[in-house]
């Protein structure tokens, strides 16, 4: 008799390595843009694209919002002149990005971080 057997996939929220420790609390606050500087500097939050599995699982790991409701927040805020956070296409992309980019942040599959990349939180499905 076959048995599947489903293993969980571990995420991971990167930062170069000069990115200070953080919490999960600070995550959530920099991706709300609540956060905003690190050590006077800007903090860039990267999300990937809205329909990745990736992106929903660390909004909903993060947040604990639902998709409609972050929605809610985004356009509440868009009146108030804030943006969300830039989006890009792919894991690679964000990969780039940080190296480049000394105060950013983003999230992808824990098999694809680099030893360029800090890891600052992680979790699985």
């Amino acid at each position: 008799m076959f048995t599947s057997v489903l293993v969980a996939s571990e995420y991971a929220v990167v930062a170069n390595k000069n990115f200070k420790k953080i919490s999960k609390a600070d995550i959530k606050s920099i991706y709300l843009k609540k956060l905003s500087y690190m050590n006077d500097k800007k903090i860039v939050p990267i999300n990937l694209s809205s329909r990745d599995k990736i992106r929903k699982s660390f909004e909903k790991k993060i947040f604990h919002m639902s998709f409609t409701r972050l929605k809610s927040y985004w356009t509440k805020q868009h009146y108030l002149g804030h943006r969300p956070p830039i989006t890009m296409k792919s894991q690679k992309s964000v990969n780039l990005f940080i190296k480049k980019v000394d105060v950013s942040i983003g999230y992808m599959d824990v098999r694809n971080v680099d030893k360029n990349l800090k890891i600052i939180y992680r979790w699985s499905d």
